[in-house]
């Protein structure tokens, strides 16, 4: 069966094209640390402009709306306990220690980790001084390295400035999975931009998201060709499809105090919609 979408968004546009020439371009070498072959390309770069190009939600495949905004409101009650995600959405079980905790949750590095919230710090920053180019939020710690969590920030560090009235947020990723990881990754920090955008009381500009080394895994390959096929039947118009996103009021203090009314607000306006094509199924994530 054809499947086809009558416009597309620009994430969907670019994301095609790049699944494409990773899969016929990239490098292809096996993973020592996971035991898998991935394809690879280094330096890739997705830029998009959150109020002219609306919000960037891949729609080649379902993405689980609920669960970005739910991980992106965990992230920002500080902490390491997944109690309040998991009621949520089960998509950092994987990485809980023995004790019970995630040791490397990007919102406790984000707001507790380094003896500072990031957080605030950025808001403080950029309300007394827009002109600022010092709003920097640092993810990742040296002792990462060590390899002894079940997880190390992939996003490291991520920047905002206000140019024009307009809040940017450039997100560094040192390692992304373009089948599973980067659609969230793109959503889930577009929705952080918009909630720091509300919060300054400015609007959303451009969002950019820049990976050191963007793989597709092996047990990705023809999930990753379903996509670049449904991509190519695309027979709609030039133009791109605008997702459109009503944030509700007041949402990073409702985020840090995990209300779940937001989360129920935020999933809804986003789903209403959201029209994507059908789900891929057996997509499982490489540890």
């Amino acid at each position: 069966m054809s499947l086809t979408l009558s416009t597309m968004t620009k994430l969907d546009m670019w994301y095609g094209r790049m699944l494409s020439s990773i899969l016929n371009k990239g490098t292809r070498e096996m993973s020592k640390r996971t035991g898998h072959f991935t394809t690879a390309f280094a330096g890739v770069t997705f830029r998009t402009d959150l109020e002219k190009d609306g919000f960037p939600l891949l729609t080649l495949r379902p993405i689980n709306v609920k669960a970005f905004i739910a991980e992106q409101m965990w992230f920002q009650q500080g902490t390491r306990n997944p109690t309040w995600l998991q009621r949520h959405t089960k998509i950092w079980d994987s990485f809980v220690e023995p004790d019970g905790q995630i040791s490397t949750a990007y919102g406790f590095r984000w707001k507790e980790h380094f003896y500072t919230d990031q957080i605030e710090n950025m808001i403080e920053k950029l309300t007394y001084d827009p002109s600022s180019r010092h709003a920097v939020v640092i993810t990742w710690d040296v002792m990462d390295v060590q390899g002894r969590a079940k997880n190390v920030p992939c996003p490291f560090a991520f920047t905002c400035n206000i140019i024009g009235g307009r809040l940017n947020m450039h997100n560094m990723v040192r390692s992304n999975d373009m089948v599973l990881g980067f659609p969230y990754d793109v959503a889930g920090f577009a929705f952080l931009q918009l909630m720091l955008a509300q919060r300054l009381g400015v609007r959303p500009g451009i969002y950019t998201h820049s990976i050191s080394h963007a793989h597709i895994y092996d047990i990705h390959f023809p999930a990753a060709a379903e996509i670049v096929a449904r991509y190519r039947a695309y027979q709609g118009k030039s133009e791109n499809e605008i997702i459109g996103f009503d944030l509700p009021d007041n949402s990073l203090t409702r985020a840090s105090e995990g209300d779940d009314s937001l989360l129920d607000e935020a999933t809804l306006d986003i789903d209403s919609r959201y029209m994507p094509l059908p789900k891929i199924p057996g997509l499982k994530i490489v540890l």
